[in-house]
Formats: structure tokens, sequence, C-alpha cells
């Protein structure tokens, strides 16, 4: 990456996330997974967070691409699909930048995302693991208290629900959460037609995530 881009990132660190103080990006990758999958999660989410824990956040969510310095605008961003994700060189280090300069990512496993991610999230910080998050960390009761962590939505596998996350200073950075699809529970009712108790779950964990990323 050259100078000038490092000086810009910089420069948009110290504006962008005053700007977009409170916003919520989508982001865009490259591999071919469908980054754009549960297209009314994110919208919905923002709705139930400015409802019911005070937040201002744009309803219409912006799409950023990972290798844009336009990602240093947003203090969260959103990251889903199924398939296939890869990074270049330039990508991981601008997410980098971003994470270790205040931003936070969250990516929700749509299913059949994790094998890609992790591999691609090694190109992002070599030298750092996926840590799973126990039941007791803050993130679970910020203003919703989720005893036992993180919600299972949608059953796929059979596998229990994981939340992990990697670390910048003892500072969560990035959560991954895992055989969780929070994603779906988010989205219009009559996308899966979920009862109504597992999306409130879906919705109140989401909340904890942005009153977490905002705060910490």
């Amino acid at each position: 990456m050259n100078r000038l881009k490092l000086i810009l990132i910089a420069f948009l660190c110290c504006i962008g996330f005053v700007s977009h103080a409170q916003d919520i990006a989508i982001l865009k990758y490259k591999g071919g997974g469908d980054w754009y999958s549960n297209p009314t999660a994110v919208p919905n989410l923002i709705k139930f967070c400015n409802a019911n824990i005070g937040t201002t956040i744009n309803t219409n969510p912006e799409t950023v691409e990972v290798g844009s310095t336009d990602i240093f605008q947003f203090p969260f961003l959103h990251m889903t699909g199924h398939g296939n994700v890869f990074f270049s060189d330039d990508d991981a280090e601008n997410l980098r930048s971003y994470l270790e300069s205040g931003g936070f990512l969250h990516i929700d496993d749509n299913y059949g995302m994790q094998p890609y991610i992790t591999k691609e999230l090694k190109k992002v910080f070599p030298n750092k693991e996926l840590i799973e998050l126990p039941s007791s960390h803050p993130i679970f009761n910020q203003v919703y208290n989720l005893p036992q962590g993180l919600p299972k939505i949608h059953e796929h596998d059979g596998k229990r629900p994981q939340a992990f996350g990697i670390f910048q200073e003892n500072r969560l950075v990035l959560l991954f959460t895992f055989e969780s699809d929070l994603g779906d529970g988010w989205e219009d009712p009559e996308v899966h037609n979920d009862p109504e108790e597992v999306r409130e779950k879906a919705l109140q964990m989401g909340a904890n995530i942005v009153k977490y990323a905002f705060e910490n």
C-alpha cells in the first residue's frame, strides 16, 4: 500500500467515524460468495435498534467494498454469505488498518462460509486466532441478557451456535457468529417463517452486538 493511501487512511480515521458515528455498512467481498444475501436483515436490525436501544442509525445501510477506504467512514461493518470469500493482499491490509483504527466487523455465517472466511482472516491477522467467546462475555449482556450466549436461530448440521472473536490490544474488533444464522432471524417474518420468539432472540443478540461495537 503506497504512502499516499496510508495518509488518506489516517485522515479518514480521524473524520470518518465522526461523520457516520452511528451507521452500519454491508461489506462486499470478492470470491463469488453471496455477500448480498439476507437483504432485509440489516435494515430490520437497524429499525429494532432505533426503536429499542436509542440508536439513530441510517435505516438504508450503504454497501462498501472491503478494499475501499470507504469502510473507514463506518464504525460497524456487517458481512455475511454462504460460500467463497477472497481477500487480496490490499483488501487484507485495508481491513486490518480499519480494525486496528477502531472499526468493528461482524461476520455472520449464513451456512457454508466458515472454511473460506477463516482462511482469509489469516491474511488480515496472520498471528491471531479466532477465540471462542464464553457466554459470560459482556457482548451477551449489553442490553438484553442472554445467559446461554449466542442463540440458535436455524438448524443446519445440528451443531451448537458459537461466537468467535479476534482481539486487538484487548479490544474485540471482530465477531464471527457460527451455526446460529442471526441474519435469517433478522429478515422479514415471511422469508423464513421463524416463530416470533426466535426472531426476537436474534434481534436482541443483534442489538447487543451493535451496542457493544458502538461503545467499546
